[in-house]
């Protein structure tokens, strides 16, 4: 586990804080034993363990600093220097000058970390996407901070009361959206966010937040050779150091294009790796092949089976710090194994592309819902609504049904109205959990936290909203942890070219009709890539990637098993009705697989990181 981990302010000798440091490195490294350096003092520490390609370390006069990731500068002479000097002392030089504000030049997957040894100060930055996680915990008279939970809870300060509602997130979003964990004193930095301890105040700042220039014309021509030029660029800088590279390919429009870049970048056959599942409605492995076959890839292919998932679900949980329900994860890692047995030190995700273009289906749903606003507002919150909720509810005529339900679902507001289909909503919260876990929760901070998050972004757009709101919950919060946790596992490297500071900011100037034209979703994407990506592909239905555990749960014995000695354990924890987990495995399960096999996903994985972290 990559990552790196520090303290200021705590230490009784040398010897003290080098042990609890080299406790840390081994939790840093356990999964893919990178190499790791480490310094301390009487009061500070530092550790930092990565792959050569990502391990940026320097100590220059009263500063240690640790930049793990794809880091470049802003400026091509500072890159030069970084080149033949190191990253690393480069902005050491810049923080001297500059201070907090040197961190605005610095681009990339990163998370950049600053000590004064003298006068134990810390600065540490998360890069602009947050596609790396940075948490930390104030202490009585200093600061303690790492990549990882699991080496945070290695030092002797660091408090590990877990957090009810943490945990209540976690069943609300699937994972524990920061900036809170699932420990009530540990905090999680946002995206383009840093902070600053000294002497004994810490301040926490955004340096970036996302810009939209939603009126900025450019002609469609101009935007194609831009845009592929970008993606060049983004997959070439990305590649960087690495000799042996591949990339996921599920055959959806993100990934099949990174594919072709590379290969393009490369000018060899890029090697590409897809997984598949022998269940109906799940298996995209037939578009994978269109894909390797026009750009003449290098293809690897495996099925993932119900036996792998189980064999999976341990090791998945163990790799993630917190609580982590997407499913995914297991099919990540099988293709990220399959990747590091070819070789591969690094793969290429596509993950950012839908958040960036408007890829998603809400997003064309929701444009739909919003015509409803369209109406008058006194017409329609006086007349039409009442009358439809009313004299619709409980007809049989399906014309009127639908009526029913569209108007049901417009007249509710953004962002709130993305949550319609919320699992922890459906059930009840009270059918979920005990009275008891309930007193220590506060229901509406889920609800909160999104209103926040989806109002904060600076556009007059419903496109360019939800697209910040997914940069957060879906990028940072969910698929970046879900891919980059499960090649930790495999011990690859991973990069996201579409994440690339370029192509952000390209995104943020693309006009919004570009990125959702009524209801086709990712419309310049998909027309400036015609040529270079195969029809078939272009035209796609939007599938995902997505595991068949509830369709395997009703029919395999071994998941079976395991799923109810997992809920039977969780049980003994009195978070959850006795009678829910009951429900949901003998009854609701077998009504909807794919639906409710997500809740027994989630309610399994939870009680599998209960036992790891007791390990």
């Amino acid at each position: 586990m990559s990552g790196l981990c520090g303290c200021v302010g705590y230490g009784k000798s040398i010897v003290e804080n080098q042990q609890v440091s080299e406790s840390i490195a081994q939790a840093l490294t356990r999964f893919d034993h990178s190499r790791s350096q480490i310094y301390v003092d009487e009061n500070s520490s530092l550790a930092i363990a990565a792959s050569e390609q990502q391990l940026h370390y320097c100590h220059k006069n009263d500063f240690i600093v640790g930049i793990w990731g794809h880091a470049k500068f802003n400026n091509d002479a500072l890159n030069q220097l970084g080149f033949s000097q190191g990253i690393a002392s480069v902005w050491v030089d810049q923080w001297m000058n500059n201070g907090p504000s040197a961190i605005e030049g610095l681009l990339g997957e990163f998370i950049c970390c600053l000590v004064n040894v003298k006068s134990h100060e810390v600065f540490i930055a998360v890069d602009r996407m947050g596609t790396r996680p940075l948490y930390y915990q104030i202490l009585e008279n200093g600061l303690l901070f790492g990549t990882s939970l699991d080496a945070v809870m290695r030092h002797p300060l660091a408090k590990d009361e877990i957090s009810s509602q943490g945990i209540y997130d976690y069943i609300y979003f699937h994972m524990v959206p920061g900036p809170n964990t699932i420990y009530r004193e540990p905090k999680r930095l946002l995206p383009g966010e840093y902070i600053y301890y000294k002497h004994g105040k810490l301040t926490a700042e955004r340096y970036w937040n996302v810009q939209f220039r939603e009126n900025e014309a450019q002609s469609f021509s101009e935007l194609k050779q831009n845009f592929i030029s970008l993606l060049h660029t983004s997959v070439k800088d990305a590649i960087a150091g690495y000799q042996q590279v591949g990339a996921f390919l599920s055959g959806g429009t993100d990934s099949s294009t990174i594919a072709g870049m590379l290969q393009e970048v490369t000018g060899k056959p890029a090697k590409t790796f897809s997984i598949g599942f022998d269940a109906p409605g799940y298996d995209e492995m037939d578009y994978a092949r269109i894909a390797a076959r026009h750009f003449s890839t290098d293809h690897h292919e495996y099925y993932v089976t119900p036996q792998d998932v189980a064999a999976a679900i341990p090791q998945i949980a163990a790799m993630f710090d917190q609580p982590f329900g997407n499913a995914s994860a297991i099919p990540s890692f099988y293709c990220a194994q399959m990747a590091k047995k070819d070789g591969i030190e690094l793969l290429l995700g596509g993950d950012g592309g839908d958040e960036l273009f408007g890829g998603n289906v809400r997003y064309a749903k929701q444009y739909v819902f919003s015509l409803y606003e369209r109406i008058p507002h006194a017409l329609r919150e006086k007349i039409i609504t009442p009358f439809a909720l009313s004299a619709l509810s409980g007809t049989n005529i399906n014309f009127l049904r639908k009526i029913h339900s569209y108007i049901s679902q417009a007249s509710i507001p953004m962002p709130h109205r993305m949550e319609t289909y919320n699992l922890l909503t459906r059930y009840g919260y009270r059918d979920v959990f005990t009275e008891d876990f309930l007193l220590n929760v506060d229901i509406n901070e889920p609800a909160l936290q999104i209103d926040q998050t989806y109002h904060k972004a600076e556009t007059a757009t419903l496109i360019n909203r939800m697209l910040a709101y997914d940069w957060k919950y879906t990028l940072t919060d969910n698929d970046l942890p879900k891919v980059t946790k499960a090649c930790e596992l495999a011990a690859v490297d991973v990069a996201y070219p579409f994440l690339n500071n370029e192509m952000v900011s390209f995104s943020e100037k693309l006009r919004p009709e570009l990125k959702l034209k009524k209801t086709k979703l990712r419309y310049f994407f998909k027309e400036a890539l015609r040529g270079f990506l195969p029809d078939e592909i272009i035209t796609k239905q939007k599938h995902g990637f997505g595991l068949p555990f509830g369709v395997w749960l009703q029919e395999n014995k071994l998941l079976q098993t395991q799923a109810a000695d997992c809920l039977t354990d969780l049980k003994k924890r009195h978070i959850f009705r006795d009678d829910f987990i009951d429900k949901i495995l003998g009854q609701y399960l077998y009504q909807h697989a794919g639906y409710h096999g997500t809740m027994v996903w989630l309610l399994m994985m939870l009680e599998c990181w209960y036992k790891q972290r007791s390990k």
